[in-house]
């Protein structure tokens, strides 16, 4: 197998980040870290007022790898003027990790129709070309599409100048992550984010993490865990992989841990098939009511939809739930008993239940067990999903998607006489959709590679090329800026180098996947020619739609934004003076700790099982392998830091996981190279390495993975299959 190392975290990975921090210089990094700003990273969310290494709850030092690689990639330079001279098609040659490692972007670019380079121009003539080709182009014919590192101001400013250009096609990268959470937890709860807040990790005995693995992904989570052990209680973990740093992990900022070679986490650990994650919670349901320890009288008083799920959970043979998940019935029946113990428990998971064809099915099966035991609705128990993005839970919450609620709509107009449009918006893949069948001639993208992002990485290369004018507002060059301008095309796109949070001229706001409203200072001076987010959108705004549908200069401030936020979002009223009182807070009506649910009959909904999730699986005998795409520790989103995974014990990304004994019938040695075949695409020459996973199973690294994945989207949250795709190996020709 991979040579993975005894423990997560532990001395390698202190000194691997402190070496980052001297690289990158340590009066630089330290100033940027202490700093009185937001966490770049993951969104369980660290710094604002509390300072840029402490968390809400006073813990000091709330840092991770994560937040250092994140930092040093702002602490950059310029990329020299000399990059732009070569050709757009060279440039592409370039890894994610060589791309980010250019430096940050500090020129506006353009790259005209035919040319095969990209044009430093300045700021009046890029914006001057960017209003000329957007009054060209239908509303209806556009996109607006932003990444979770924004502040809530920008965000809100991005989506009113997207509606009153005329189109509500408004997008997150929600939609190709916690989409399904969001979709279940309104259908079941009434609020569609967590039910807990950060405290309450520190007063749960059970914790279940399902499908994620936040030693790679949000490591600041694993001290909660570490915590949680050490003081008695119970590490559930359900994930096909057995990861290292959630058997056991050596937290860096505990001496002791360091010398103990680390401390359990999981407790328990399920690894089913991939793609069987509704199954296993079904059956963990049904263990945990055959044992007798369902709380009848919580799903009588606060619950609908009980007796039909339970007749259900009754009916449905055991064969079938252990025949589709692959896990003996002694180890479900272990766990619903730690569960049944239990006295207070957080269910929390990631990516691994919501890319999945029937993702939303998955968190309500989540929900379903959570609401078996009462533990939604009272302190130190409840439900949260694991988002990453710093920002992209806020980024929602401030009207950047589709659908904005009546209600926002009705003040919208109240407050600040704005008319919207009342066309429905198109979710991400059906924007993409449009882009690829011709339909969509322009797009603006505020930050992240949505390119990166998409699955069937040919088709939506394809489906970028199609779209005639493409404005990004970025800080440093990604893949995603190179793509889908074909060489001698009459493409056009440009570029705009923007400052990062920390660089902001004032102050800006960022929530936490745990509900929590951070306020950043700003202030510090890096690229003297980035310009911050809302400016540049204020005046492209400007010059596009003049002031007859609003003040677009007023609007560039970023208090007059929170005051409209605060005016027209419902639980954002405190953001009306968080710059003067400097308190940060919990947005109202979120956190759950008495079962009072959002819901129009004020109570949850218990959900049956879609029974799909436990149809035979097609195209076994075509292609006989189930295959999982994963990040490595030294990646954040498709932002590549490094090829090596330590935590894995992989040294190049170009590979798959796999079975032992899958490798053994396949006549596979570790290092042998395989071509991976899909129904949507092929790798070819992916090293082998050998993992613990479930037979039948597979996984590799995305982004590089999307190059099998297909476009099927779950239904219900529109979000594509990621976590699963049938795939099979070829021998590569030597």
């Amino acid at each position: 197998m991979a040579s993975t190392p005894p423990a997560g975290g532990g001395l390698d990975k202190l000194l691997h980040t402190l070496a980052t921090l001297r690289r990158t210089g340590v009066r630089k990094s330290s100033k940027a870290l202490g700093s009185k700003n937001t966490c770049k990273a993951c969104a369980l969310g660290m710094g604002g007022q509390a300072g840029g290494m402490t968390n809400e709850l006073g813990e000091f030092p709330a840092v991770c790898n994560k937040s250092v690689q994140a930092q040093s990639s702002d602490l950059l330079p310029p990329i020299p003027q000399t990059v732009f001279d070569h050709p757009i098609d060279e440039l592409k040659t370039l890894s994610s990790l060589d791309l980010n490692g250019l430096g940050r972007l500090a020129t506006p670019l353009y790259r005209a129709a035919g040319s095969s380079r990209f044009c430093p121009i300045d700021w009046n003539e890029a914006l001057k070309i960017a209003a000329d080709r957007l009054r060209s182009t239908s509303p209806e014919r556009s996109f607006f599409y932003a990444s979770g590192r924004s502040s809530n101001e920008a965000a809100f400013l991005f989506q009113l100048f997207a509606r009153l250009f005329g189109t509500n096609n408004v997008n997150n990268c929600s939609y190709y992550c916690h989409q399904a959470s969001s979709v279940a937890l309104g259908t079941t709860i009434g609020t569609g984010t967590a039910t807990v807040e950060l405290a309450d990790l520190g007063r749960c005995d059970c914790f279940f993490l399902i499908g994620a693995n936040p030693a790679s992904n949000h490591p600041r989570l694993l001290h909660q865990l570490r915590a949680l052990r050490r003081r008695g209680g119970t590490v559930i973990v359900i994930n096909p992989l057995r990861e290292t740093g959630l058997v056991r992990f050596a937290a860096p900022k505990h001496p002791s841990s360091l010398l103990r070679g680390g401390d359990p986490i999981a407790a328990h650990y399920l690894q089913p098939n991939v793609g069987s994650d509704g199954a296993l919670l079904t059956a963990l349901a049904k263990a945990v009511l055959e044992r007798g320890d369902d709380n009848r009288a919580f799903l009588s008083q606060h619950c609908d939809g009980v007796e039909p799920w339970l007749t259900q959970l009754g009916q449905t043979e055991w064969s079938a739930l252990l025949e589709r998940c692959q896990v003996s019935k002694e180890e479900i029946d272990a766990v619903a008993g730690a569960y049944g113990r239990s006295k207070h428990a957080v269910f929390a998971w990631g990516m691994g239940l919501t890319h999945h064809q029937h993702g939303v099915a998955n968190i309500e099966a989540v929900a379903n067990l959570a609401l078996l035991r009462a533990m939604v609705g009272r302190p130190g128990a409840g439900l949260l999903p694991l988002r990453g993005h710093s920002n992209v839970q806020g980024i929602g919450t401030v009207g950047v998607k589709p659908v904005l609620a009546d209600t926002v709509t009705a003040r919208l107009a109240e407050c600040y006489g704005i008319h919207l449009p009342s066309t429905p918006g198109k979710d991400t893949m059906a924007c993409m959709e449009a882009a690829d069948a011709g339909t969509m001639d322009a797009a603006v993208m505020l930050g992240g590679n949505l390119f990166a992002a998409n699955p069937d990485r040919g088709w939506a290369e394809t489906a970028l090329s199609r779209i005639a004018f493409k404005l990004y507002l970025t800080s440093s060059l990604n893949e995603g800026h190179l793509v889908g301008l074909p060489a001698s095309g009459a493409q056009e796109a440009i570029v705009l180098p923007v400052a990062v949070r920390d660089e902001e001229a004032e102050p800006t706001t960022q929530e936490s996947m745990f509900n929590f409203v951070r306020l950043s200072d700003g202030g510090i001076r890096r690229i003297e020619t980035a310009r911050p987010e809302t400016q540049v959108l204020a005046e492209l705004a400007q010059r596009l739609l003049g002031d007859a549908s609003l003040d677009w200069q007023a609007f560039a401030q970023h208090r007059q934004l929170r005051h409209a936020i605060a005016d027209c979002v419902p639980g954002m009223e405190d953001l009306q003076t968080i710059d003067v009182a400097r308190r940060e807070f919990h947005i109202r009506n979120r956190l759950l700790h008495t079962p009072d649910f959002q819901t129009e009959s004020g109570r949850a909904h218990c959900t049956r099982l879609d029974t799909a999730l436990l149809n035979p699986e097609p195209d076994r005998d075509t292609y006989p392998l189930r295959l999982t795409t994963l990040r490595s520790e030294g990646q954040f989103n498709s932002i590549v830091y490094e090829q090596r995974d330590s935590y894995r014990g992989v040294d190049d990304r170009w590979t798959v996981l796999l079975n032992p004994d899958d490798m053994r019938e396949a006549g596979l040695t570790t290092g042998d190279r395989v071509d991976l075949e899909s129904s949507s695409g092929t790798m070819c020459a992916v090293r082998v390495e050998a993992y613990d996973l479930p037979q039948g199973n597979a996984a590799a690294y995305y982004p590089e993975a999307n190059a099998l994945t297909g476009r099927t989207v779950d239904p219900r949250s529109k979000t594509p299959g990621f976590k699963n795709t049938a795939v099979r190996l070829v021998k590569a020709q030597s």
